[in-house]
């Protein structure tokens, strides 16, 4: 399917993959605004950016002097424990030999290259070409590679079959308005009737999807609802730090969830999920994180409650059947750089309306 709407780029996808595998410097090769945001966001989670700034005349004449004084500045300037080169547009088209640069700058410390370009159609592609030179390193194992890959291409297809990229163009909604879809649940929760509340979450968006989980207990403490997390304790370094963070976080504010996945098996959740659900027979559900992810056959006759933070996610999750759908909106720049639950609008929402059984 040709898109007609922006899609994530794989060399984005490359930096984030980068910092959960502890990279504490990645250098792009190319010119200085190529993926300036994403570069700047990420600085806010502690890996810096450095870009080689590669003009035009070096678009012809070659840019591997650059890159190799990079690679010096940074470790002279920031002694990193790892380093990965990341390619762009334009080195990949002149045809940089990023290995080659970095034998040549003398540097010691462990440092990765990874051969990317945007034009790829999914940006998973960014993923791969990260994990594999980091597999030939030694910094994650042929089983965690080969695990990847697997949650990758599951992933790939949700968004596919009920994602973001189900359709060549789909229209960015807000979804509904915050404080009726709260109105609404705490009515479901203190009528007694039986609930679950589910984060299914990507990752560090996890940081904020938990506060939602967290409120609707605080509001309705006495409320038939199961709890579920996607925290189990796998995936690269940064990964597991994030879920051991977010779900002592939970404990301490009193709530001890049922832990189905981990942070990056958000996509090849869904069928365990569904199943959960399944033997629950809840009557209502809140699903937080990548509700989409959950096939609709596990949740038709159960009034849904989703949110997600894609403008682009509203309508496909109507199109499931899914009767309220909130968006967080920016909720991803907030959970860059944050080590503790940071408090969701939806959850203030939710604890300025407590539960009247």
């Amino acid at each position: 399917m040709k898109y007609m709407q922006p899609r994530p780029s794989s060399i984005v996808a490359a930096l984030y993959t980068a910092r959960d595998l502890e990279v504490d410097v990645a250098v792009l090769h190319g010119p200085s605004g190529c993926s300036f945001k994403h570069a700047r966001l990420l600085e806010e989670d502690g890996m810096r950016v450095l870009t080689t700034s590669l003009a035009d005349h070096e678009f012809i004449f070659g840019g591997q002097q650059p890159l190799e004084g990079a690679l010096r500045y940074a470790e002279e300037q920031f002694s990193p424990r790892r380093m990965a080169v990341i390619g762009t547009c334009v080195s990949m088209i002149i045809g940089e030999d990023l290995r080659s640069a970095i034998s040549a700058a003398g540097i010691s410390t462990p440092t990765i290259a990874v051969e990317i370009h945007a034009g790829f159609p999914e940006n998973i592609e960014g993923v791969i070409a990260t994990l594999e030179p980091a597999a030939d390193a030694g910094w994650i194992s042929e089983e965690e590679l080969a695990r990847q890959k697997y949650l990758l291409a599951a992933a790939n297809e949700v968004e596919r079959l009920r994602g973001a990229a189900c359709r060549p163009y789909i229209e960015p909604s807000r979804g509904d308005l915050k404080h009726r879809v709260a109105e609404r649940l705490v009515a479901l929760a203190g009528s007694g009737r039986k609930g679950v509340a589910i984060m299914n979450a990507k990752k560090e968006t996890a940081y904020m999807f938990a506060d939602e989980l967290l409120a609707l207990r605080e509001a309705c403490p006495a409320a038939d609802v199961t709890y579920i997390a996607n925290l189990e304790s796998r995936g690269l370094p940064k990964v597991r730090q994030d879920a051991a963070r977010i779900l002592e976080g939970m404990k301490r504010q009193g709530l001890t969830p049922d832990l189905i996945g981990a942070l990056d098996e958000y996509g090849a959740n869904g069928d365990i999920l569904g199943r959960h659900i399944s033997g629950i027979a809840p009557d209502f559900a809140l699903i937080v994180g990548v509700p989409h992810a959950i096939p609709p056959e596990f949740t038709r006759g159960i009034e849904c409650i989703s949110i997600t933070n894609g403008p682009r996610q509203v309508a496909p999750l109507r199109d499931l059947g899914h009767q309220h759908v909130v968006v967080e909106v920016d909720l991803h720049p907030q959970t860059l750089g944050v080590r503790d639950i940071v408090e969701s609008e939806f959850g203030a929402v939710l604890r300025s309306m407590p539960c009247r059984p």
